[in-house]
């Protein structure tokens, strides 16, 4: 059964305002097998976070996975996937309806929230696509 592990990182500066998006994804080996930082346009830090958790997934269904663990450290992210808090906006809500989608491609999936220090690598993805992107509108 392939097995992979996927973190993931969203963010904005400006909460909303440009956001990006933080993806590395480990197979068997210590060394990642697809790492990914994207800007994504306007939007929250959740809206990234969740975005980025949906890349995540999506690289993980055409990587053929059948389990995938996924390390992320926005509590709140978890917690709203694993039905302890409720989601209030709608953005948010449509974009859970694509986590799940894709969680349903899997025999297993778990959500799991990290520490941010265990999470550094997505987070400097986020970042340098952050600065690339105000690079570029300068």
């Amino acid at each position: 059964m392939k097995k992979l592990i996927v973190y993931t990182d969203g963010g904005a500066r400006g909460n909303p305002g440009p956001a990006a998006i933080g993806v590395v994804i480990y197979g068997v080996g210590e060394r990642p097998i697809r790492q990914i930082g994207e800007y994504i346009g306007d939007g929250t830090n959740n809206q990234a976070e969740y975005k980025a958790l949906i890349r995540g997934l999506t690289e993980a269904v055409m990587l053929s996975a059948k389990e995938v663990i996924c390390f992320l450290d926005s509590e709140l992210v978890v917690r709203q996937l694993i039905g302890k808090y409720k989601v209030k906006e709608p953005e948010l809500k449509n974009l859970i309806a694509e986590v799940l989608r894709l969680s349903n491609k899997f025999l297993r999936i778990e959500f799991k929230h990290i520490p941010r220090e265990k999470n550094k690598q997505a987070d400097k993805l986020v970042n340098e696509a952050l600065d690339k992107a105000s690079l570029n509108e300068s």
